[in-house]
This record gives C-alpha cells, sequence and structure tokens, in this order.
C-alpha cells in the first residue's frame, strides 16, 4: 500500500495545475506515493492533458488517477471525493495552483509523524512574489478578536503578545506550533483523522470548508501544526478570479463565513460576534463617505451581517 496520496481539486487549472504536478515529480517525498486528481468538469484541456503520455512520463513511476465530474460539486466534495478512493495512511491536499519546493513534503511527514496526536500538519506558505502568505488562523471567530482588529487596538499591544493572540496577519509565521486552523491550500493529514471525524462538509461549496473542518479535527482532541520548515508556493485565486467578479467573491467569501458561524457555534456566539462586526462596519462605511472613499464592498458584507444577526435574534434559544 502507498503510504501517501496527493489529492489535487482542479477547475481549469491550466499552466498552474502543470506547474503543481512537476513540483510533486521534482520534490516526490521518499514515501511511495500517488497523485489523485479530481476534475470538476474543466473545459480547458486539463482532463485530457492528465490523460496524456506527457503526464505518465513526468511523474516517472508515480501513479496518478483521474476521477472526472460531471459538474462543478465545489471543493469539499470533490476531496471526499478523493479519500473514499484511496486507502492511504497519509494524505496531502494540495491546491491546483500550489508547487512544492525541495523538503517540503519530506519535513512535514517528518513532523506529522514526531506525536500520534498530531492530526494535520501546514507548511509556511509563499506568494508568487516570495512573500508570505497568511496561512493560520484562530478558529473559531470571537467578538473580542474582530474590535482588537478592527479598532487598530492590537497596534497598542506587544508584537510578541499581539501575534500569539491573533494569529493571521499579526504573527510572523516563524516557528513551528499548534494552531486552530490551517490553511486549505496545503494540508498533509493523517488518514485516522478523516475515519474518526469525516471528511468535509459538502454544504460548503467553496470556502468555508477548511474552517469548518479545521474546528471539528482540534475538537475531536487532535492536533494542528504549523511547520514553517516546509514551504510551499501557493499563487492563490486563480479559480476564483475565473468564476467570479471581486464582488462576487466577496459575497461567496462572506456567505461561506456567516454559514461557518451559524453551523458550529452556540446562538449567543454567533449574536455576539454579529454584532461586533456590524458594528464596525457600519463605523468603516462612515469612514469611508467622509473620506468619499467608495463603500460598496463594506456595504455588502454588512448587509450580509445584519441578514444572519435579524436571523439569530429571532431564532428560537
Amino acid at each position: 500500500m502507498r503510504q501517501l496520496s496527493f489529492i489535487i481539486v482542479n477547475w481549469n487549472g491550466g499552466d498552474y495545475l502543470k506547474r503543481c504536478i512537476e513540483s510533486i515529480a521534482k520534490y516526490a517525498p521518499a514515501a511511495e506515493s500517488e497523485v489523485v486528481v479530481v476534475d470538476n468538469a474543466s473545459t480547458d484541456g486539463s482532463e485530457k492533458w492528465l490523460r496524456s503520455e506527457e503526464v505518465t512520463s513526468l511523474l516517472n513511476g508515480i501513479s496518478l488517477h483521474l476521477i472526472e465530474n460531471a459538474e462543478n460539486v465545489g471543493f469539499g466534495r470533490a476531496n471526499n471525493q478523493a479519500f473514499k478512493e484511496t486507502r492511504s495512511p497519509l494524505l496531502f491536499l494540495l491546491n491546483a495552483d500550489a508547487e512544492l519546493t525541495v523538503g517540503a513534503c519530506d519535513k512535514l511527514i517528518e513532523t506529522l509523524q514526531s506525536e500520534g496526536r498530531i492530526g494535520g500538519c501546514g507548511p509556511r506558505l509563499l506568494n508568487s512574489d516570495g512573500s508570505l502568505q497568511i496561512s493560520v488562523w484562530r478558529n473559531p471567530p470571537t467578538a473580542w478578536a474582530t474590535v482588537l482588529s478592527g479598532l487598530r487596538l492590537a497596534a497598542l499591544l506587544p508584537k510578541r503578545i499581539r501575534g500569539e493572540l491573533l494569529l493571521a496577519e499579526y504573527w510572523d509565521h516563524n516557528r513551528r506550533r499548534d494552531v486552530g486552523m490551517l490553511g486549505g491550500a496545503a494540508i498533509l493529514v493523517r488518514r485516522e483523522v478523516i475515519d474518526q471525524v469525516g471528511g468535509f462538509d459538502e454544504r460548503f461549496h467553496m470556502y468555508g470548508e477548511d474552517n469548518e473542518w479545521c474546528l471539528r479535527i482540534t475538537r475531536a482532541g487532535w492536533r494542528l501544526v504549523f511547520e514553517p520548515e516546509a514551504v510551499v508556493v501557493h499563487h492563490g485565486g486563480h479559480g476564483a478570479k475565473k468564476r467570479w467578479t471581486d464582488m462576487e467573491k466577496l459575497r461567496v467569501q462572506t456567505e461561506a463565513s456567516l454559514r461557518f458561524m451559524d453551523l458550529v457555534l452556540p446562538r449567543r456566539r454567533v449574536i455576539t460576534n454579529l454584532m461586533a462586526s456590524c458594528g464596525l462596519l457600519a463605523l468603516q462605511r462612515i469612514l469611508r463617505r467622509l473620506t468619499r472613499r467608495s463603500a460598496d464592498d463594506v456595504n455588502l458584507i454588512l448587509q450580509l451581517h445584519l441578514r444572519n444577526l435579524k436571523q439569530a435574534l429571532r431564532a428560537k434559544p
């Protein structure tokens, strides 16, 4: 049995997909591995290329299994399909627009296997230009963190303290540590974790599913660990740009984050979080108007938050 399965969900990945596969071939781990690609009804010839002799030659003995969907079933459901197609003890979820670097996979495997309760491990992500890409967050969201960030109060705290409290852009991603959430672009996970907690929640089509999955994993007692010595380049957002305008993407992301809160938090926490965010968004809208800047994006987010706040207040305790 193979020790590791790379799982790639593809939708019109084009050259990014090719670079992803090339990086797996170039920086293959010591563990015996395979590649499982779930294609979500691409129309750019991706699936044809994946079946070509070029890919077989490129992978040089690493087998590739292609699952072709007749429609775009979303990120979570596509990954769940791949989970069922392999029994490898280790699964590496890798975005089609991400690339491994030398030693990254081996380092993640080493870290994951260093302690039996580490269920998932994530690398340091870099943007295309080599800058740091934020990939770890607090999970789930809290009202106090929203206020600290939104009112810029975090700047009053010593750098080390605000980094430890808030993570995300406040933390420099410079050391190995347990985290509440790892970015879904690249995660190495144990099969045992999926067997225990299940795969992604398919109520999320795109965005939000990694938040919910990571929270379910940690609530089950597994550790999620960030490993900065493993580096993956994530070009990021290429699929969304082909699908949506900036405002459409913002709506999808916001609705996913709101659905996440509704599913995982008690009603009182949802209300507290929404009240904090609505207050900050209203303030931001006023500042935008005073400085004669567009507030279209703020108005959209505020509208969606207010809608969910009304629903939460009307819901039975």
